[in-house]
């Protein structure tokens, strides 16, 4: 059966254009489901197209929401209506005669994360294209949104804005902006405080050891440093939504709020109390960089399917770079805390294999089929659009506060973008990307692109950082080199990664691999860095596996040993350009 395709925007049409109003219920919060229904008035024409979207902006994978939708029906005057599906997340109904109608459906939400629902005894969380239609054609009608919380004391936290006309109702301009604001429906704690004039919120759910005043002192200080950098708030009112959970770590931008989730005892250490900083830099940082600088490819969301760029390198690594600095220049840590984390980012990317097989903007355009659907393989063939991209970015600031004596910088690229493109919501193209950091580097910056973008050269690090005073310090592996990482799992020895080209797997190891023994005399995944310790290099070993049920024996050259770790530190005797460059840079 085809699909009907909406009517063109005629004026008759336009003054018949439909009212949306969504009911969403959880009576039952302990069965995971949420119950929504779709009440539709004036919709004009004989079939009811409604649409599922199967990925939701910021998180470039086709997760196939419609596959938590179940109970589906259609009435009129409470009579059911026919109705049929075309594909996996296209459903059509008869409307013929009925202005209307309603839709019910009910969603199962038991996966905690920024992108999908969640809903239990405590809360309920959900984002928009996980949980709402699109109906084609219509995605510019307004749309109101009532809740139903299952209990008094629950509380409703979302950025969109109430409709004083009626308790627990919100209105979304459009389809994308009611997809573009999640809620938090719960026992929540919520926080409420200002910057810049502005309000703003922290809506917490769950427990930990976080301190919420200094969470939110460090949050303002976050906000002032970015709004300093664009000259000013783009918004009127902004939310950070913050899940609390074990061992998590998350967040997903949205143009008036963000989603978060981090581990809930991960605010006491520095280094930890540090990564949470640094994610909400992230994710406010995206509501310039992404949510309204955007590539061309994003300008208008298609929500049916992939939306392919080669440019999410600038989008999320680029924010990833900021992510680092911008807690610096918030004056929450010191230049050698960001030298230390920046260093782990670098070691993070020495010693990925994949860096030297996919381009950076191959690494981009391929995000939906890669690298949120990581193999056994991932590490030897890929690389990270967050992790190469932060490092290409700051090789581009170094590179034009070098040639501008720190009178230029990225900062500059960021500005230009936002004016240029930003502001009046224009998606740019690769090319108009280059061109706007070229016109700020003030050269032709085609062979840096062609090398470390659309290229696989290494980057050259210690280049870029010597005009600051800054080498990379290598430290190498104590023991030689097998090429193997294996993880204890079910009390097995697992081999998780064979490095490609390593000794193990010229030998014939493989990823599943059951280590067994190194020389007859077991070995396990704690104690392999020590059994190495006892070889040289171009020693042969006898490594004995489980290999699909098989005991297998294979004989390992082992090689050299490799570099482990890199740390970013100070040259000897900088000269002043260099002292005065990285003043510059780090105020430092």
């Amino acid at each position: 059966m085809t699909e009907v395709i909406a009517p063109r925007p005629d004026t008759h049409v336009q003054k018949r254009l439909p009212t949306i109003h969504y009911l969403v219920t959880m009576p039952q919060p302990e069965t995971h489901l949420f119950e929504v229904t779709l009440h539709l008035i004036g919709y004009p024409l004989p079939i009811l197209d409604l649409k599922f979207p199967v990925w939701t902006p910021g998180s470039y994978l086709v997760r196939e929401y419609a596959k938590n939708l179940q109970d589906f029906a259609a009435f009129a005057d409470d009579k059911p209506l026919p109705w049929w599906k075309i594909s996996k997340n296209h459903w059509q109904i008869e409307t013929s005669g009925i202005s209307e109608l309603t839709i019910s459906y009910r969603i199962f939400a038991n996966e905690l994360s920024v992108r999908t629902n969640h809903l239990d005894a405590t809360h309920g969380y959900f984002n928009g294209a996980a949980l709402f239609f699109r109906v084609p054609g219509w995605e510019k009608q307004p749309i109101r949104v009532t809740i139903v919380p299952p209990r008094s004391e629950w509380q409703i936290t979302t950025a969109l804005s109430p409709d004083a006309g009626q308790a627990n109702t919100f209105c979304a301009a459009d389809f994308d902006t009611l997809v573009d604001s999640p809620f938090e429906i719960g026992n929540h704690q919520l926080y409420k405080f200002e910057v810049l004039g502005k309000p703003h919120e922290l809506a917490i759910w769950g427990e930990g050891n976080f301190q919420p005043h200094e969470i939110i002192s460090d949050i303002e200080k976050i906000i002032q440093v970015e709004a300093q950098l664009f000259d000013g708030l783009p918004y009127e009112r902004y939310v950070f939504l913050l899940h609390l959970f074990n061992q998590a770590y998350g967040g997903l931008e949205h143009k008036n709020c963000c989603s978060l989730i981090y581990q809930r005892f991960g605010f006491r250490a520095q280094d930890k109390y540090d990564r949470f900083i640094q994610l909400v830099a992230h994710e406010f940082f995206h509501l310039w960089n992404v949510k309204r600088i955007r590539p061309k490819a994003l300008e208008v969301f298609d929500y049916d399917q992939e939306n392919y760029t080669p440019s999410l390198w600038f989008c999320e690594g680029t924010t990833s770079y900021y992510d680092l600095l911008i807690p610096l220049r918030a004056g929450i840590y010191d230049a050698k805390s960001y030298l230390n984390h920046l260093s782990k980012e670098i070691t993070r990317f020495l010693t990925t294999p994949g860096r030297k097989v996919q381009p950076l903007s191959e690494s981009s355009f391929d995000a939906w089929i890669k690298l949120y659907r990581s193999d056994a393989n991932s590490g030897n063939s890929q690389i990270s659009y967050y992790l190469k991209g932060a490092l290409v970015s700051l090789l581009l600031d170094l590179l034009i506060r070098a040639q501008h004596n720190n009178r230029r910088s990225l900062d500059d690229v960021m500005r230009k973008m936002w004016q240029q493109f930003g502001q009046a919501e224009i998606g740019y193209t690769s090319e108009q990307l280059q061109a706007v950091i070229e016109s700020i580097a003030g050269r032709d910056l085609s062979d840096f692109f062609k090398s470390y973008i659309d290229g696989t050269e290494e980057l050259p690090l210690n280049e870029y950082l010597a005009p600051f005073g800054l080498q990379l310090a290598t430290e190498q592996e104590e023991e030689p080199y097998l090429g193997v990482k294996v993880n204890t799992e079910n009390g097995k020895e697992m081999i998780k990664f064979v490095e490609a080209g390593s000794p193990a797997q010229l030998a014939g190891i493989d990823p599943g691999d059951e280590l067994l023994a190194i020389n007859g005399i077991k070995v396990t995944a704690t104690g392999l860095s020590d059994r190495l310790k006892d070889y040289q290099p171009k020693d042969t070993i006898q490594v004995t596996v489980f290999h699909q049920d098989l005991l297998r024996s294979l004989t390992v050259t082992l090689a050299n040993p490799r570099p482990i770790r890199y740390q970013v530190i100070a040259v000897n005797n900088p000269d002043s350009v260099q002292q005065k460059n990285l003043a510059g840079w780090l105020g430092a």
